[in-house]
Protein backbone atom coordinates (compact mmCIF):
# COMPACT_ATOMS: atom_id res chain seq x y z
CA UNK A 1 0.00 0.00 0.00
CA UNK A 2 1.27 3.61 -0.69
CA UNK A 3 2.05 6.55 1.05
CA UNK A 4 -0.02 8.71 -1.84
CA UNK A 5 -3.18 6.29 -1.31
CA UNK A 6 -2.80 6.17 2.15
CA UNK A 7 -2.76 10.32 2.56
CA UNK A 8 -5.25 10.72 -0.13
CA UNK A 9 -7.76 8.66 1.70
CA UNK A 10 -6.75 10.53 5.09
CA UNK A 11 -7.62 14.14 2.54
CA UNK A 12 -11.25 12.38 1.84
CA UNK A 13 -12.05 11.35 5.29
CA UNK A 14 -11.20 14.44 6.74
CA UNK A 15 -13.06 16.71 3.51
CA UNK A 16 -15.98 14.75 3.95
CA UNK A 17 -16.05 14.92 7.84
CA UNK A 18 -14.59 18.46 7.70
CA UNK A 19 -11.99 17.77 10.32
CA UNK A 20 -8.10 19.04 10.35
CA UNK A 21 -6.62 16.74 8.23
CA UNK A 22 -4.18 16.09 11.22
CA UNK A 23 -7.19 14.65 13.51
CA UNK A 24 -6.59 11.21 10.61
CA UNK A 25 -3.99 8.87 11.04
CA UNK A 26 -3.44 5.35 9.65
CA UNK A 27 -4.60 4.09 12.96
CA UNK A 28 -7.83 6.20 13.45
CA UNK A 29 -10.67 4.53 14.32
CA UNK A 30 -14.42 5.60 12.79
CA UNK A 31 -15.86 5.74 16.13
CA UNK A 32 -12.81 8.24 17.06
CA UNK A 33 -13.52 9.88 14.23
CA UNK A 34 -17.21 10.31 15.53
CA UNK A 35 -17.88 8.27 11.95
CA UNK A 36 -21.81 7.42 11.80
CA UNK A 37 -23.52 5.55 9.03
CA UNK A 38 -24.46 8.58 7.06
CA UNK A 39 -20.87 10.01 7.04
CA UNK A 40 -19.65 6.32 6.33
CA UNK A 41 -21.95 6.51 2.82
CA UNK A 42 -20.69 10.34 1.81
CA UNK A 43 -16.64 9.12 2.21
CA UNK A 44 -17.92 5.94 0.05
CA UNK A 45 -18.90 8.04 -2.51
CA UNK A 46 -15.92 10.53 -1.90
CA UNK A 47 -13.40 7.51 -2.37
CA UNK A 48 -15.11 5.84 -5.52
CA UNK A 49 -14.95 9.94 -6.88
CA UNK A 50 -11.25 10.03 -5.43
CA UNK A 51 -9.89 6.85 -7.16
CA UNK A 52 -12.43 5.88 -10.21
CA UNK A 53 -13.67 2.71 -8.55
CA UNK A 54 -17.29 1.32 -7.51
CA UNK A 55 -16.64 -0.35 -3.90
CA UNK A 56 -19.32 -2.90 -3.15
CA UNK A 57 -21.51 -2.14 -0.14
CA UNK A 58 -20.82 -6.07 1.56
CA UNK A 59 -17.36 -5.08 1.09
CA UNK A 60 -18.06 -1.65 3.50
CA UNK A 61 -20.08 -3.20 6.04
CA UNK A 62 -16.89 -4.85 8.10
CA UNK A 63 -14.58 -1.83 7.81
CA UNK A 64 -13.92 0.26 11.39
CA UNK A 65 -11.11 1.83 10.96
CA UNK A 66 -8.74 3.76 8.15
CA UNK A 67 -5.80 0.89 8.03
CA UNK A 68 -8.96 -1.01 6.70
CA UNK A 69 -10.47 1.31 4.26
CA UNK A 70 -7.12 2.06 3.01
CA UNK A 71 -6.28 -1.69 2.31
CA UNK A 72 -9.79 -2.51 0.88
CA UNK A 73 -9.25 0.32 -1.66
CA UNK A 74 -5.58 -0.63 -1.92
CA UNK A 75 -7.32 -4.39 -3.03
CA UNK A 76 -9.95 -2.90 -5.50
CA UNK A 77 -6.51 -0.84 -7.30
CA UNK A 78 -5.10 -3.96 -7.64
CA UNK A 79 -8.09 -6.15 -8.77
CA UNK A 80 -9.51 -3.38 -11.39
CA UNK A 81 -5.78 -3.11 -12.35
CA UNK A 82 -5.54 -6.96 -12.84
CA UNK A 83 -8.64 -6.82 -15.47
CA UNK A 84 -8.62 -7.62 -19.08
CA UNK A 85 -9.17 -4.11 -20.65
CA UNK A 86 -12.82 -4.25 -22.07
CA UNK A 87 -13.52 -3.84 -25.94
CA UNK A 88 -15.55 -1.31 -27.15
Amino acid sequence: MSDDLIQRVLKVIATSKRIPPETVTIDSDFAQLNIDSMDAVEILFALENEFELSIPDDAVRAVRNVRQMCEGIDKLITDKASEPPVAQ
